[in-house]
């Protein structure tokens, strides 16, 4: 498979890990739009939101029940946003399900 994300998850390509277990991996995003950019990814290969289903919805629960610990484990004191894209009209660079945990100070209303 050709994925950026699989190939950070198997260690092929390196990051900057701010969180992992045996379901998610969290890194510090290369492009960041804030001061605090982690991206949140399930273990598994999920395409979109669109791929998420019954078998694998139990990663994207994690996702989001560890997303106020990382958010904190990050520096994130006063408020957070977490986005995702799904698609090409959304803007979907990488075909890997994944989360922004974006902080660290006061975004703009319209920074999404």
């Amino acid at each position: 498979m050709d994925c950026i994300f699989c190939k950070i998850i198997a260690g092929e390509i390196p990051s900057s890990k701010v969180y992992e277990d045996e379901k998610i991996l969290a890194f510090n995003d290369i492009n960041p739009m804030a001061p605090v950019h982690v991206l949140v990814i399930p273990k598994i290969h999920i395409p979109s939101c669109d791929g998420i289903n019954e078998e694998n919805s139990c990663f994207v629960k994690h996702i989001f029940e560890k997303i106020p610990e990382i958010a904190k484990t990050a520096g994130i004191t006063n408020g957070y946003r977490v986005i995702t894209n799904c698609g090409e009209d959304a803007k979907q660079s990488v075909k890997h399900l994944h989360f922004h945990i974006l902080g660290g100070r006061s975004l703009p209303e319209n920074m999404g």
